[in-house]
């Protein structure tokens, strides 16, 4: 016996597994990643960021098993030790002419004299290792974490890259091998 779904309750029902959907993406956050998530609400706005000293790289990362997005950087950040509040880089995804926030990613270079590998929100970052290029000089040593907090990422919160953040399309792509680490 088929049931029928009346256009009231299709509705509801689409509303209730859309909130299924949010929850089970938020429920990874912990209260200190939801109040970053907040804080950063107000770099949806990429002029928002640029306005408080973030600078675009202009190209849009890609790797093999996902996307990075377009990084805007905000050297005045940058330091030893990381800030939980205050990432250094900000991700966005091209979309048409819009840039979307997707996630945020700290970097700390080998040469600031960090002691041992840093940690956020008890997650220890990648590296140490070159830096990206042709967006960093592969001189430029560091340790990264990314969170992905405005877009899921099927491959978890802090993986480097995003299969669900997509460059190809866009004039400014730049297609990556991941880089090496330095021991």
């Amino acid at each position: 016996m088929a049931m029928q779904i009346g256009k009231r309750s299709s509705f509801m029902l689409i509303v209730v597994i859309c909130g299924f959907a949010t929850n089970l993406f938020g429920a990874d956050l912990t209260p200190e990643m939801t109040a970053l998530k907040a804080k950063m609400e107000r770099y949806k706005d990429p002029y928002n960021a640029v306005h408080d000293g973030y600078f675009s790289t202009v190209g849009c990362v890609q790797y093999p098993d996902g996307g990075m997005g377009v990084h805007f950087f905000n050297p005045a950040l940058v330091g030893p030790v990381p800030d939980p509040m205050n990432p250094q880089v900000l991700l966005y995804e091209p979309s048409g002419d819009s840039l979307h926030l997707v996630g945020v990613e700290w970097l700390i270079p080998v040469a600031t004299g960090v002691q041992g590998r840093p940690q956020v929100f008890g997650q220890p970052f990648e590296g140490p290792m070159e830096g990206h290029e042709p967006l960093l000089p592969k001189e430029l040593v560091h340790y990264d974490l990314h969170l992905w907090l405005f877009k899921e990422n099927p491959l978890g919160l802090f993986h480097h890259s995003n299969p669900d953040v997509e460059c190809r399309n866009s004039p400014f792509a730049i297609e990556e091998e991941p880089t090496r680490i330095v021991e």
